[in-house]
C-alpha cells in the first residue's frame, strides 16, 4: 500500500487478521452506535476484502455496490473504504440488505446478502430486543429507560453476532463483473442566479447563461431514509 495511505493501515491489518471487533469499533465511530446490522456490514466487508485479496486506498481499486441505505452500509463503507466521496460506492435502491464488492483490476467480485429469515431468527435468539425495537425504532415512542435499555441490548447483540457463523447470516455468491469506468472529473461553472459554483453537467442554460438546478426549478434526485426520490423546490430539507 502507498506510504500516503497511513489511515487505512490499521483497518487493512484488522481485515487480514480477522479482527472483527476492531473493525466494529471503527464502524461505530461513523455510525454513531452499535447494532447487529452494522456487525453484518463489517463481517461482509471483511469477508469480501479477504476474498479479493486487495487493499483500498480510496482510489477506486475496489468498488462496492450496496442495495440498501441502512446500518449495514456503514459497516461496508468503513471496511472496504468505498464511499460516495471517493466514487467507489454505488447505490442500487433495491431495498435488499446486500452488497457486491468488486476488484477493478479484473472484475473479480463477491456478493453477500443477508438471509431472508435473519431478522426473525435474531429476535428469537434475543427475545428482549423485539419489543424494544418496536418502541424505539419503529414507533419512536420510547421512554428514556426504553432507550437506555435498547442501546445496551443492541450493543450486546452487535458484539455477539460477530462470533456467529457467517454462513448462517449471509448468502455468498462469487461473480465476475464489468466495473464502471473511473469517475470523470468535471469543470465547474458559476450559477448566474445564486452565484454558487456547480458541476457543469448539472447546470442548465437560461438565456444562454448557466444556472443551477435549484434556480432552474427543474427536478433533481435526492436520497433519504425512504430511498431515492425527486423534487423541484427547496422548501424541504432536501
Amino acid at each position: 500500500m502507498h506510504e500516503f495511505a497511513e489511515s487505512r493501515k490499521a483497518i487493512e491489518a484488522m481485515i487480514r487478521s480477522g479482527d472483527l471487533e476492531g473493525l466494529l469499533r471503527q464502524a461505530e465511530a461513523i455510525h454513531g452506535h452499535l447494532c447487529p446490522f452494522v456487525s453484518l456490514g463489517v463481517k461482509a466487508g471483511q469477508y469480501a476484502m479477504k476474498y479479493l485479496d486487495t487493499a483500498s486506498t480510496g482510489m477506486e481499486e475496489v468498488v462496492a455496490i450496496v442495495e440498501c441505505n441502512n446500518c449495514f452500509t456503514d459497516g461496508i463503507q468503513v471496511v472496504t473504504g468505498c464511499t460516495f466521496g471517493n466514487n467507489a460506492l454505488i447505490f442500487k435502491d433495491w431495498g435488499k440488505t446486500a452488497v457486491t464488492v468488486a476488484r477493478r483490476a479484473d472484475g473479480k467480485a463477491v456478493r453477500l446478502a443477508v438471509k431472508p429469515d435473519y431478522r426473525e431468527r435474531l429476535f428469537e435468539k434475543y427475545p428482549a430486543a423485539g419489543p424494544l425495537f418496536e418502541r424505539v425504532v419503529v414507533k419512536r415512542q420510547a421512554t428514556h429507560e426504553d432507550l437506555h435499555r435498547f442501546q445496551h441490548v443492541w450493543e450486546g447483540m452487535a458484539k455477539r453476532e460477530l462470533a456467529a457463523p457467517l454462513e448462517e447470516q449471509l448468502s455468498i455468491k462469487e461473480l465476475t463483473l464489468t466495473v464502471p469506468e473511473y469517475a470523470p472529473i468535471f469543470a465547474s461553472v458559476v450559477c448566474q442566479c445564486c452565484g454558487e459554483a456547480v458541476m457543469e453537467p448539472k447546470a442548465r442554460l437560461k438565456d444562454g447563461r448557466p444556472i443551477c438546478l435549484a434556480c432552474a426549478g427543474v427536478e433533481y434526485g435526492y436520497l433519504t431514509g425512504q430511498g431515492l426520490g425527486w423534487a423541484r423546490n427547496l422548501t424541504k430539507a432536501y
